[in-house]
């Protein structure tokens, strides 16, 4: 008897149970219409951008470039966690199968560390137009822009395969219920029944190296930018140079607050609902965002936009 139940708790773990954002079914109806609108609106904001950036000779500029990656990693990002999210809401909870988290999971961790290091790499070029624009043709000619974005891309799935293979290598002998809406690090970790130690040491030095290395070199840009900015003579310079980065700043914040909260530190967390509420943060508002943020407001943006309407409209 006592060797059937070893066996048993020994028995691996075929299927996570997502336990969503709500169990209330009048609040999972209205809140399912909202999550699948904003799904929606985000793959068409950024579309529309990578849309415009593409067509328009006018915007094939380094800056421009960048953009275009991220609204297409945006779209990737927001496909990866919102289907489970929709179907918890839909169904009260969604069943993932084993093999299915950890893809989920792969790709979530490969698509966040490649936005870290490119938007260290959109911070990078916004440095190079203000405080040496002189060289900015050289130092950002195209070699330059796509070196930085396959980086940020390759980057980003080295350090999945390496966090992914970890994680998915610990046993989960039960119970197999996440109280979250998508396969993230720490409520895995915490439903593991063997020894985490290294696993959360991997999972720590990868976010210490990628959230705050690249958080650091957006800081130091930053700052050497606003001291350039400061030493402008022109008060029109100024505000100017400024409106360039403003955008930017804004979503680094946003972005950073929310991940290094979440991610940058070394021991399980158990405060799943205002994980929940944070990752939905990043995952979901910000994915929707950044378009309207960066692009949207752009004047060179609205000006393609508005030339590609009085095209269709023809």
């Amino acid at each position: 008897m006592e060797e059937s139940l070893e066996l048993g708790n020994m028995t691996r773990v075929q299927e996570f149970v997502l336990l969503g954002l709500s169990t209330r079914l009048g609040i999972r109806d209205a809140l399912f219409v909202v999550f699948l609108t904003l799904y929606l609106l985000t793959l068409l904001e950024n579309t529309l951008i990578i849309y415009l950036i593409c067509s328009h000779s006018e915007l094939h500029k380094p800056m421009y470039f960048f953009l275009g990656n991220l609204s297409c990693l945006e779209m990737c990002y927001v496909s990866v966690t919102m289907p489970t999210l929709l179907m918890g809401l839909w169904t009260g909870t969604c069943h993932v199968p084993f093999t299915g988290c950890m893809t989920q999971l792969f790709f979530f961790i490969s698509l966040i560390c490649t936005e870290c290091t490119l938007l260290a790499s959109m911070a990078y070029d916004r440095y190079v137009a203000i405080c040496r624009p002189l060289h900015y043709p050289l130092l950002m000619r195209p070699q330059v822009c796509l070196g930085l974005a396959l980086s940020s891309w390759l980057g980003g799935l080295l350090v999945s395969v390496i966090k992914t293979a970890c994680i998915a290598s610990l046993s989960y002998c039960g119970p197999n219920v996440l109280n979250h809406f998508f396969c993230d690090v720490s409520p895995l970790l915490n439903l593991s029944c063997t020894h985490v130690a290294l696993t959360e040491l991997v999972d720590f030095i990868s976010a210490i190296v990628i959230l705050w290395g690249s958080l650091l070199v957006a800081m130091a840009t930053y700052v050497a930018i606003g001291r350039t900015v400061l030493a402008m003579p022109s008060a029109a310079a100024r505000h100017k140079a400024f409106s360039t980065c403003a955008s930017h700043l804004v979503v680094v914040g946003i972005f950073y607050s929310a991940t290094i909260f979440i991610y940058a530190r070394p021991s399980r967390i158990e405060a799943m609902d205002l994980n929940k509420v944070l990752s939905v943060i990043y995952t979901v508002v910000t994915p929707m965002c950044n378009p309207i943020i960066y692009c949207l407001r752009n004047r060179e943006v609205q000006s393609a936009f508005r030339r590609t309407m009085h095209w269709s409209s023809v």
